[in-house]
């Protein structure tokens, strides 16, 4: 899997990664493959492109002599969508990422992770401690991710184009419709499929021990219950991206600042 350093605002084509049920999942690759390894998890309805290559991350990161492997979560970008909702629970998340690194043939990483990549990367630094060094979360939802999704609302939508009257469903649509490529069908099947299983909620009894950097824009509304989470992770800090709210974080200078300084912390 490993290539020649790319230019840093390339967009590689993908190298497809083979996951459990037999789904490809999309792999990027930039850097120098010896260098330490940040693995880069965006958020629900956007894509390893729209939130750590358009917004610079990788350029800062493979500067500062690091190697980012980044994924198109399964339903996103150029990994595959399925419509079973079955196929998105968390397990099935923490598995491809696993599968990654594995196919990789990385040891143990550092995580970027934002909203729903967040929350993934919250689990794999739990279940799977070993793959995980230190992580910055990014957004991290308080609960089952996307769990104020009205799927009724959301499904009749994507059925027939009935409007959407929930202010939080609307916008979550919105977000989806604005991605080219995006898939609602699969979105939706992912929205209800995140509300499978036993590991819906951060479980704060049961935090990562890694270093972990939680980081939440200043205008968002999950701000108060990300500083919990941040406050029962042992080694959990916390930093507020002033200005910024959801949606527009990934993008913001500070947020990067914050989580360099971060992962270089580690080299000291």
């Amino acid at each position: 899997m490993d290539a020649a350093p790319r230019p840093l605002t390339e967009m590689p084509d993908p190298q497809y990664v083979m996951v459990g049920e037999g789904y490809r999942i999309a792999t990027y690759s930039w850097g120098d493959p010896d260098a330490e390894t940040v693995l880069a998890v965006h958020g629900f309805s956007s894509s390893c492109r729209d939130n750590w290559v358009s917004t610079g991350w990788v350029r800062d990161l493979t500067r500062a002599g690091f190697r980012v492997v980044g994924v198109d979560q399964r339903g996103h970008g150029a990994s595959d969508k399925p419509h079973d909702p079955r196929a998105y629970e968390m397990r099935a998340f923490i598995d491809d990422l696993a599968t990654v690194l594995d196919t990789y043939l990385i040891d143990s990483a550092r995580y970027l992770g934002y909203s729903l990549g967040a929350r993934v990367g919250w689990q794999l630094a739990v279940d799977r401690p070993q793959l995980l060094t230190r992580a910055v979360l990014g957004g991290i939802p308080d609960g089952t991710p996307l769990a104020r999704l009205q799927l009724d609302q959301a499904k009749a939508y994507v059925a027939d184009g009935t409007p959407v009257t929930d202010k939080v469903t609307g916008n979550y649509v919105t977000l989806a419709e604005r991605v080219a490529g995006n898939d609602l069908t699969a979105l939706v099947a992912l929205a209800e499929g995140m509300r499978f299983g036993e590991d819906g909620d951060p479980d704060p009894g049961r935090p990562p021990q890694q270093p972990v950097l939680f980081a939440t824009g200043s205008e968002d509304a999950i701000l108060p219950r990300s500083l919990r989470l941040a406050e029962a992770t042992p080694n959990g800090t916390f930093v507020e991206i002033p200005g910024r709210h959801h949606f527009n974080t990934p993008g913001s200078r500070d947020f990067r600042a914050a989580g360099l300084e971060f992962f270089r912390d580690a080299e000291n």
